[in-house]
């Protein structure tokens, strides 16, 4: 066992990637890659295709506010869960994809106004993590956003991109005991609610 920090020992030459081949292109982009890269063992892999599902990087936002020690989640339909055994319509942080020109830090402000009609007050960094870097490039940059959760939710989204999104204010307590009792079911909000256990002292009204 070694007490030295964990680093990759590996550059971006050590992997040899073919220029992308479109296989589809439609509300998202998949594209086929040819790939080698050096093995731990020494030498080289054997060239093989890989899909990636390309969509660019997005900003996530878990709405606290510290005064009233409530949590706020959006509702909405996700296609990619109607085979769960529950429902489609997942619970789920404030999230939207990063466009060009735009800071992850502005679309969590963005998104935060359009999906739940709020302004946040502060941001506070989680994680940028890989959602999933066997198949897609998505990375998502995931905060805790302090805002006045007081107004207690309502109906948002923009028809334009035919968006039908509910907020809902819980209690903190309300909040992990559905998180403890799987309704929670994806990365993002899961991960933010544990920051959230670890940190909510940090935010607590008398710290801000």
């Amino acid at each position: 066992m070694s007490d030295q920090p964990l680093r990759h020992q590996y550059r971006h030459q050590d992997c040899q990637i073919s220029p992308a081949q479109p296989c589809y292109q439609g509300f998202f982009a998949i594209n086929r890659y040819t790939v080698r890269h050096r093995l731990f063992g020494g030498g080289w892999s054997a060239p093989m295709q890989r899909e990636l599902f390309e969509r660019g990087n997005a900003a996530g936002v878990l709405l606290y506010d510290p005064q009233l020690d409530q949590v706020g989640v959006v509702e909405q339909f996700r296609i990619g869960a109607h085979r769960q055994s529950g429902s489609p319509w997942q619970f789920e942080v404030v999230a939207g994809v990063v466009e060009r020109g735009e800071s992850a830090e502005q679309v969590a402000r963005r998104e935060t106004l359009e999906e739940a009609g709020l302004a946040l007050a502060a941001l506070h960094p989680i994680a940028n993590y890989l959602v999933s870097a066997g198949g897609s490039d998505e990375q998502m940059a995931l905060y805790c956003g302090v805002c006045d959760l007081s107004g207690g939710g309502g109906l948002f989204g923009l028809a334009g991109e035919h968006e039908d999104i509910k907020l809902h204010c819980l209690s903190y307590q309300a909040a992990i005991e559905a998180l403890n009792a799987g309704q929670f079911n994806n990365a993002a909000l899961t991960m933010a609610l544990f920051w959230l256990q670890l940190n909510r002292q940090l935010l607590h009204p008398a710290a801000l």
